[in-house]
């Protein structure tokens, strides 16, 4: 997976889960935020420390995330 400076993962930070760098704010956190309809103006509106440019990282991650994944599908 490619590096992503403003996402940072720490085993002694929510039990290691991505965070954008610098906060507890968990990827997975953003990522909900937006398939629940928030807009970025919401959320840069109600998280002040954080910029576009990590919500943009969280999208960036997430979809690097997804890409590695690897499905098998079984017979029926």
């Amino acid at each position: 997976m490619t590096e992503h400076p403003r996402i940072s993962l720490a085993p002694d930070v929510l039990a290691g889960k991505p965070v954008i760098s610098g906060t507890r704010i968990a990827v997975e956190f953003i990522i909900g935020l937006m398939a629940d309809g928030w807009s970025e103006a919401d959320i840069l509106a109600n998280y002040p420390g954080i910029s576009r440019e990590d919500i943009l990282a969280c999208l960036d991650y997430a979809r690097d995330a997804l890409g590695v994944e690897r499905v098998h599908p079984t017979a029926a």
